[in-house]
């Protein structure tokens, strides 16, 4: 027996692409293979959910942003 709701995932295919869809959430991600695409929700849904690790200043540098000006976490800004 099952309390609360099901998580509902559909999988679909896209020229070479498999497309993962979260449909409670609406995340959405992408895989050249049903199991890459599938990988890469469960990593996208973790990242939703605000699980894993605050990136390190090294890879924010990497990425192109300054850690030492990267203080208001808007995502207008």
């Amino acid at each position: 027996m099952s309390i609360g709701t099901e998580p509902t995932i559909t999988l679909t295919e896209s020229d070479e692409w498999w497309i993962a869809r979260d449909t409670e959430t609406g995340v959405t991600s992408q895989g050249k293979t049903r199991h890459s695409a599938l990988e890469n929700l469960d990593e996208a849904l973790a990242g939703y959910r605000g699980e894993g690790d605050a990136p390190t200043d090294q890879e924010l540098r990497e990425l192109g942003i300054d850690p030492s000006n990267n203080t208001s976490g808007s995502l207008d800004e």
